[in-house]
């Protein structure tokens, strides 16, 4: 695969991709969909498909701009896949979050979100407000780092294939969005997601060396939102996932925000001990304030992550690198963000400055 750049108005490759999963993250579930002219787009995906035997057909229909077949093409996979198997529905590993009710099919690589007819404190969202933050996602610039979520509704299901405790949360929390019958089970309403391993479950799990890996490509994840004008709102580690190539991705969206949006703010000093020690603010917080130093404490990181953050991603809590990356955008100054590590680029490995 030839990747291609316009450097000074010039056509050049700026890279030749060899392997399989080179060429998987590429087409990528979490980067935005080429847009490709072509009338026969069904040979087009069969032989995308004999280069990346791994990736659903259904995700390779999206990347080339097909996305409303892709979203046919995952249904009838997904429908498929439920006549030839027989576990049950069951909710999804991780923490449990306050806009979403999650669940899936262990022998299925989806998840499925339900929004929660209410959500709790401090959430103030409205359902509506959250459906226009994935209509967001859909439309922007996803950059490697967003999740594609697709959009159902009215999709009726074999009751027998739940669990009971994702049927007591249906039932005890999403009543607006299901209907359960003696015999089925029909969502008026959801998302689908790849599933992923979430990254907090995922650092408990791993040794010391691929925790590092990890937390590192964390900030590169929160850096590459902030290069294409998206701050996600819910830093929590619980928010991100890893993907099979180890790439750390956000798909909690209920918080996320359009960057230049935000006004990034330093803690003002407390006048008095008292102040500090209070529970609550001192100063006036507005709806669209950040204090990025205030994301440490917040994320919880010991140890060696913590250690291995602090020393690549610092700049993330000071006001300094949110601001600089705001008025890149506002001049129009939009980084390119590559879906290939800087090595395989040939500019770089030759020495000479990347335009």
């Amino acid at each position: 695969m030839l990747a291609l750049a316009n450097p000074r108005g010039r056509v050049v490759v700026d890279a030749a991709l060899l392997a399989e999963d080179e060429a998987s993250v590429v087409f990528s579930f979490t980067r935005s969909y080429f847009f490709v002219d072509t009338d026969r787009p069904r040979e087009l995906v069969g032989f995308l498909h004999s280069l990346m035997p791994r990736k659903p057909v259904s995700e390779l229909y999206d990347a080339i701009g097909h996305n409303k077949h892709g979203k046919t093409e995952l249904y009838r996979a997904l429908l498929a896949h439920i006549e030839s198997s027989d576990d049950r529905f069951e909710v999804a590993a991780g923490q449990k979050g306050m806009v979403m009710l999650v669940f899936t099919l262990p022998s299925y690589d989806l998840v499925f979100k339900v929004i929660r007819d209410r959500f709790p404190p401090p959430k103030t969202a409205t359902r509506r407000e959250v459906m226009k933050k994935y209509e967001l996602v859909f439309r922007h610039d996803r950059a490697g780092r967003l999740i594609d979520a697709r959009e159902f509704e009215h999709l009726r299901f074999d009751r027998r294939r739940f669990s009971e405790p994702v049927l007591e949360e249906l039932r005890a929390e999403a009543a607006q969005s299901v209907e359960i019958g003696d015999d089925s089970v029909i969502l008026s309403h959801l998302y689908t997601e790849r599933r992923l391993r979430p990254l907090d479950l995922f650092l408990r799990e791993s040794d010391p060396a691929q925790g590092r890996v990890a937390i590192l490509d964390y900030g590169e994840s929160i850096r590459d939102l902030a290069r294409s004008n998206i701050f996600p709102g819910d830093m929590l580690l619980k928010n991100f996932g890893v993907t099979r190539h180890g790439r750390i991705v956000f798909y909690d969206y209920d918080e996320l925000a359009v960057l230049t949006d935000c006004r990034f703010r330093e803690v003002p000093r407390s006048r008095y001990d008292d102040e500090e020690m209070s529970g609550e603010p001192w100063f006036f917080v507005g709806e669209n304030d950040v204090f990025p130093e205030e994301f440490l404490p917040f994320l919880g990181l010991q140890g060696e992550p913590r250690e291995a953050f602090l020393a690549r991603h610092s700049d993330l809590l000071g006001v300094g690198f949110w601001t600089a990356m705001q008025e890149e955008h506002r001049a129009g100054r939009v980084p390119d963000i590559f879906p290939y590590p800087p090595e395989k680029r040939f500019e770089l490995r030759e020495g000479r400055p990347v335009a």
